[in-house]
């Protein structure tokens, strides 16, 4: 094997840890809005909330906001309100795609949010033009005291921008949807780390890339290249919209490929956070549904009471919005509104 790569045994392993077959359905969605993007915390009493972004095409100059939702159960959701809105001017006035970093990321951990210098974070991809998801989106980030609708003061400039002097081949154009994990060992001499897709080049190929920090405002790029992509270079394809765990020994990478008209969730491995070896196999999540029949992708993962749930974005005869898959039946009890 290459320096760094992961055994099948081992892949195989995870695979069979994380899959999850039994899909119970659009949990979120709204009838002329675009809802995408789950990220899933648990707050201090117990209950769990999703952050997840909305888009109105309809709208005045539409583009990407940062919604809550609750949750006592993982399968029914309320919506509380709007984290990040649109604004009247700035580099990011008209798009606020926001994601909750330093969520624990232990497999089966208690999903906790954890807090640098008593603030919470959120990463997100920004920009000033209307649209859904117009060339160029920079990463932003913003900080609250509590996470909550009113609650996140943004920073005044992008923390990593297509045009940083740094910037690297595979991010020329526009940066997506971001991950900040909190590595307490410092394996990589920085307490965070994070993985983001970002797009460039003649068919605008998304790949997923790496920065660091120490204090969760400055950034820096880690490596010369992307830590993963699909390996094709001649036509359009992404690999995306990441989410980092940690299952025993390894780490594992929750994306999404896109391609072929199709997209659909899978993983990767890794022992060091650099090097990351791809699961070749059946993918965790796919297309199989009226509601998921164009795409099944954009994954957040977590195991809960001996559970696993594949939250995802699921786009087919209900237009695009929040799915979810488990590993196990469970019982959905009363079928409630989610919003």
């Amino acid at each position: 094997m290459k320096d760094g790569e992961i055994a099948q045994k081992e892949l195989r392993e995870v695979y069979e840890e994380m899959r999850t077959p039994v899909k119970q359905g659009m949990i979120m969605r709204e009838e002329g809005a675009v809802i995408d993007s789950p990220n899933i915390f648990r707050k201090s009493d117990g209950t769990f909330a999703m952050t997840y972004v909305r888009f109105v095409e309809s709208a005045e100059n539409p583009g990407y906001e940062t919604w809550i939702a609750e949750s006592a159960d993982l399968l029914h959701w309320k919506t509380v309100g709007k984290l990040l809105p649109r604004k009247e001017s700035g580099w990011d006035a008209l798009q606020a795609g926001g994601s909750i970093c330093l969520v624990d990321s232990t497999w089966e951990g208690d999903h906790s949010v954890h807090a640098h210098k008593g603030k919470y974070w959120m990463s997100y991809l920004g920009g000033c033009l209307s649209g859904y998801e117009p060339d160029p989106l920079r990463i932003g980030m913003a900080y609250g005291e509590t996470i909550a609708p009113g609650s996140f003061t943004r920073l005044p400039e992008p923390i990593l921008s297509n045009e940083d002097e740094d910037a690297r081949p595979f991010e020329m154009t526009t940066l997506y949807k971001s991950n900040v994990v909190y590595d307490r060992e410092e394996a990589l001499g920085y307490p965070y780390v994070m993985y983001y897709n970002a797009k460039a080049g003649r068919f605008h190929i998304e790949k997923i890339g790496m920065a660091v920090s120490r204090d969760m405002v400055h950034w820096k790029r880690y490596g010369k290249e992307a830590v993963l992509s699909n390996g094709i270079e001649d036509r359009w394809n992404i690999a995306g919209d990441p989410q980092v765990v940690k299952y025993q020994n390894l780490w594992v990478m929750h994306y999404f490929v896109a391609m072929d008209g199709t997209a659909y969730d899978t993983f990767a491995c890794s022992e060091d956070m650099v090097h990351w070896t791809k699961w070749e196999g059946e993918p965790l999540v796919k297309p199989s549904e009226g509601y998921d029949r164009k795409f099944a992708h954009k994954p957040w993962v977590l195991k809960h009471d001996g559970v696993v749930y594949h939250f995802y974005c699921a786009v087919g005869d209900l237009g695009r919005g929040i799915a979810l898959a488990t590993s196990r039946e469970i019982s959905k009890g009363d079928e409630r509104d989610g919003r």
